[in-house]
């Protein structure tokens, strides 16, 4: 299957079934996320695979994960990103959409459903995973087998035209 295959066949899943998701698949994720590219290769991104029950208990503290057998809290650290010199921007948020896209992309083509959640609290993740100092959850991905189906044809109907998308110059 091709990767732009893949794109148009993710969506948002809030829905999941009551499923174990095997290591070996989660595990593909996770390599999916530790090849994927940040900026001058800092790799400032450290992921947390909440699976267990007391785990999960934490996570509700601070976020809704929709009943997901897993979630991946996306954190990075300030302190280990590049920084453009022109502007001093930081690329955190950047580097941890890079490898939470490349999740979701790999979670899709694995079988899988997945929503990408910044509704919620980052300063209750940070103590009730005891977080250090500079690392910053930045946002989690919730992960599982799917009740729902996307609409095939969404694409057509929910996005801008392409001739508003692009300019080509």
């Amino acid at each position: 299957m091709s990767i732009l295959d893949i794109a148009k066949q993710r969506f948002s899943v809030r829905r999941y079934l009551d499923k174990e998701i095997s290591q070996e698949t989660l595990e593909t994720i996770l390599e999916a996320a530790h090849v994927a590219p940040t900026a001058a290769n800092m790799q400032p991104v450290r992921l947390l695979a909440v699976k267990s029950d007391e785990a999960k208990e934490k996570l509700a503290k601070a976020a809704n994960i929709y009943n997901a057998p897993v979630a991946i809290i996306v954190c990075a650290d300030a302190n280990k990103a590049w920084t453009r010199p022109f502007d001093g921007m930081k690329t955190t948020d950047i580097d941890a959409s890079i490898i939470t896209d490349h999740m979701m992309l790999t979670a899709t083509e694995q079988g899988l459903g997945s929503v990408w959640i910044c509704f919620f609290k980052p300063d209750v993740i940070k103590e009730e995973f005891h977080l250090p100092s500079g690392l910053e959850p930045i946002n989690i991905l919730a992960l599982g087998y799917t009740k729902e189906k996307a609409d095939a044809n969404r694409h057509e109907s929910q996005r801008i035209p392409m001739n508003e998308f692009v300019s080509f110059l």
